[in-house]
C-alpha cells in the first residue's frame, strides 16, 4: 500500500482540522504514512510537504489539532488549468506524487477544491495513474451541492447566532430608535445569514429582518418595513448576507464603488453592504444606526465549535481514507440526514464531478420573503447541527493550539 497526501485549500472553517486529524488518524491506524501538503496544491507544485507523522506523535496532539482553528497546514486560491489543454503542471504534480510514493490523495475544501479533485482525477485516469482521489467536504457556506450540509457550517451558526442574542440584547441598552445592521458571509448562499433566526427564543425576540442573496434586494421596500416597525420598537436589528443584489443584479455594496479585486476563481471580494444599507437608513429614517460586520470571526471561532460539527468533521476524514482503501477514486464524502428529531446523520460517496463548481442555494420554500424573515422548516434543519460544546485545551487561561514546527 502507497503513502497518503492531504491538503486544505480555501477559507478555514473551525473544525477543517477536524477532517484533517480524522485523515491522519485512519492513516496512522492502517500503518500508513501521510504526508501534508503546505499551502495546498499550489505548496505541492513547489515540493512544499511535511510528513505529519513526524509532527503529530500523540493523542493529545489529536485533540489538540481538533480544537486548532484556521488551516494547520496553511491553505490557498488556486485554480488548476484544464488537464486537456495544459499537461505541463500535472506532470510536475504527478512526479512528485510519484516519488512519494502516493496512491491516496485527500483535498479537504469547497466548491473550488472540489474542482482541483476533479481535473487531477480526469489528468489520472487518462493517463492510467494509479492515484485514488478523494474530496472532505468543508465550508461555513454550507453551498456544496448532494450533501446535506458541509463540516464547518454548523459551528459558524453556532457562533453566529450566539453573537446575534448578545447583539440584540446589547441594543435595547437605550431609549431610543437605533436599528443595527449585521453583515454576514454568503456570496450567493445566505445559509449563513439565515442562522440568525435561531436567536428567536424565550429569552429573546429574536432578529427582525434577515435578507439573503436567493431573493432580490428592494431597497425601497426594505425603507418601508424598518419604517412601519420603528412605529411599535425601537430597537431593530437586521441580519443581512454581503452578497444581497437588487433587480439588475448589482450587489448592494457596490452601488457607488467600483469592485475590480478578483481571486483566481473569479470571486469579488465584498464587503461593505451593512455600511450601505446603515447610511442609507440613517439618511431616510434620521434614527441611529450601526453596522457590524462579523468577517473572519465566522469562521475561526474554534472555541465556540458545534460538538456535532466537531465529531462529523472527524468522521468525514476517516471515512475518506476507508473510501479510498476500498478502491474508490473521483469521489466526494457526503452526508445523508436519516432524521432530524432525532438526528441521524450517515455518511456515503458521491462522484465529484456532481458536486465541482455547483453552489446548492437555500430554497426558496424555507424563505418568508413577505417578512423578510425564515420558515420553521429551516429552524428544524439547522438545529441539530449546532448541539453540542466543545472546550478548548487552557493554558494561562487561553486555547492551546497546535502549531506546525517544520
Amino acid at each position: 500500500m502507497g503513502n497518503i497526501i492531504v491538503g486544505q485549500s480555501g477559507g478555514p472553517t473551525a473544525v477543517i482540522n477536524a477532517s484533517l486529524a480524522g485523515v491522519f488518524k485512519a492513516g496512522l491506524d492502517n500503518n500508513i504514512t501521510v504526508y501534508g501538503m503546505i499551502n495546498g496544491i499550489q505548496g505541492l507544485l513547489e515540493e512544499k510537504y511535511v510528513n505529519l507523522n513526524e509532527e503529530i506523535t500523540n493523542n493529545l496532539d489529536i485533540e489538540l489539532l481538533k480544537r486548532t482553528p484556521s488551516s494547520y497546514l496553511g491553505s490557498c486560491r488556486f485554480k488548476l488549468p484544464n488537464p486537456d489543454t495544459n499537461t505541463a503542471i500535472y506532470e510536475k504534480i504527478f512526479s512528485i506524487l510519484e516519488k512519494l510514493n502516493i496512491d491516496k490523495f485527500f483535498y479537504i475544501g469547497g466548491n473550488d477544491s472540489m474542482d482541483t479533485i476533479k481535473k487531477l482525477h480526469t489528468y489520472a485516469t487518462k493517463n492510467s495513474k494509479n492515484i485514488k482521489f478523494i474530496g472532505v467536504p468543508k465550508t461555513i457556506d454550507n453551498d456544496l451541492a448532494i450533501t446535506d450540509h458541509t463540516p464547518g457550517f454548523g459551528s459558524a451558526c453556532k457562533y453566529i447566532a450566539t453573537t446575534v442574542k448578545e447583539i440584540i440584547k446589547d441594543a435595547t441598552v437605550y431609549d431610543a430608535k437605533n436599528v443595527t445592521i449585521i453583515e454576514i458571509m454568503g456570496r450567493n448562499a445566505g445559509w449563513l445569514t439565515a442562522s440568525s433566526a435561531l436567536t428567536k427564543s424565550d429569552d429573546c425576540d429574536g432578529i427582525d429582518f434577515i435578507y439573503l442573496p436567493e431573493v432580490t434586494f428592494d431597497m425601497n421596500d426594505f425603507i418601508k418595513k424598518v419604517e412601519n416597525l420603528q412605529k411599535t420598537k425601537k430597537s431593530i436589528v437586521i441580519a443581512v448576507s454581503e452578497g444581497i443584489k437588487n433587480k439588475d443584479g448589482i450587489n448592494i455594496c457596490e452601488l457607488e464603488e467600483e469592485y475590480t479585486l478578483l481571486d483566481s476563481f473569479g470571486h469579488k471580494s465584498l464587503s461593505g453592504t451593512a455600511s450601505k444599507l446603515a447610511s442609507v437608513l440613517h439618511e431616510n429614517l434620521h434614527c441611529k444606526t450601526r453596522a457590524i460586520e462579523l468577517n473572519t470571526t465566522q469562521r475561526c471561532a474554534s472555541h465556540f465549535m458545534s460538538l456535532t460539527d466537531m465529531e462529523e468533521s472527524f468522521l468525514a476524514g476517516i471515512y475518506a481514507v476507508e473510501l479510498a482503501i476500498k478502491g474508490e477514486n473521483g469521489k466526494v464524502v457526503t452526508f445523508k440526514r436519516v432524521s432530524s428529531s432525532p438526528y441521524e446523520m450517515k455518511l456515503e460517496s458521491h462522484s465529484v464531478y456532481d458536486i465541482a463548481n455547483l453552489e446548492k442555494l437555500v430554497p426558496l420554500d424555507w424563505i418568508d420573503e413577505k417578512n423578510a424573515n425564515i420558515t420553521k422548516e429551516f429552524i428544524s434543519y439547522l438545529k441539530p447541527l449546532i448541539q453540542g460544546e466543545v472546550y478548548p485545551i487552557m493554558v494561562d487561561g487561553l486555547p492551546k493550539h497546535l502549531k506546525l514546527n517544520k
